[in-house]
């Protein structure tokens, strides 16, 4: 079967036959790659099954996921396909390797947070847990999309209090939203910009470490 997407893994240097691992799929922000992320959760690839996934559309330096019309306004076909092939990705991941489906989580920064928390909304319970940094969420994913239960969800959403990039306002957004469906929210505000800082990546490796089963 081949890879609906570019990517990069990082996995257990040995593996138990018979045994499956959680997965964490990452996903970067605009212009960036697959590369970007990683050294975000760096040590994590002796627990986990890493997926780290290239966007699929040029945007130099280099890649996107989707494309957007205006501000916070995601071209809607583009921002669809995307969606649709990271689901593909997904199930890809699932198929060809010993992953727990159990314990999918999605971690994604900028664009990769948007797309995270949309993924959320639309498989639902077939994900764990989300780590959000940094994105918000459509307004035609709220209003168009098929949206699935996210009671049994959990999320780690933060944001940046002096984000020029994505007004920290649609951080307090992002956090409102899902607690309104009866997800479960752990949201963290920074001193910063639009940027990940040391606290936060310490905060979101000990609540990731927190959810996974040993």
């Amino acid at each position: 079967m081949n890879a609906p997407m570019v990517y990069e893994l990082h996995r257990p240097a040995q593996t138990e036959p018979g045994k499956t691992y959680p997965a964490l799929f990452l996903m970067h922000g605009i212009g960036s790659n697959e590369q970007n992320m990683l050294s975000l959760v760096s040590g994590l690839e002796e627990r986990f099954y890493i997926f780290s996934i290239r966007g699929h559309l040029p945007q130099p330096p280099g890649y996107a996921f989707f494309t957007i019309q205006g501000y916070g306004k995601p071209h809607r076909e583009v921002f669809d396909e995307g969606i649709n092939k990271l689901k593909s990705f997904i199930d890809y991941a699932c198929a060809e390797y010993p992953v727990d489906q159990s314990q999918l989580f999605l971690l994604g920064f900028s664009q990769g947070a948007i797309l995270s928390m949309t993924l959320g909304l639309t498989l639902g319970s077939r994900i764990k847990g989300i780590i959000a940094l940094s994105g918000y969420i459509p307004a035609f994913v709220k209003e168009k999309y098929d949206v699935q239960p996210v009671d049994k969800l959990s999320l780690f959403i933060s944001h940046g209090e002096m984000d020029h990039v994505l007004p920290f306002d649609w951080g307090l957004e992002n956090n409102k939203y899902f607690r309104s469906l009866g997800a479960d929210v752990t949201f963290k505000t920074y001193q910063e910009g639009h940027t990940v800082s040391m606290e936060n990546h310490k905060d979101f490796m000990n609540w990731l470490m927190e959810r996974v089963k040993k």
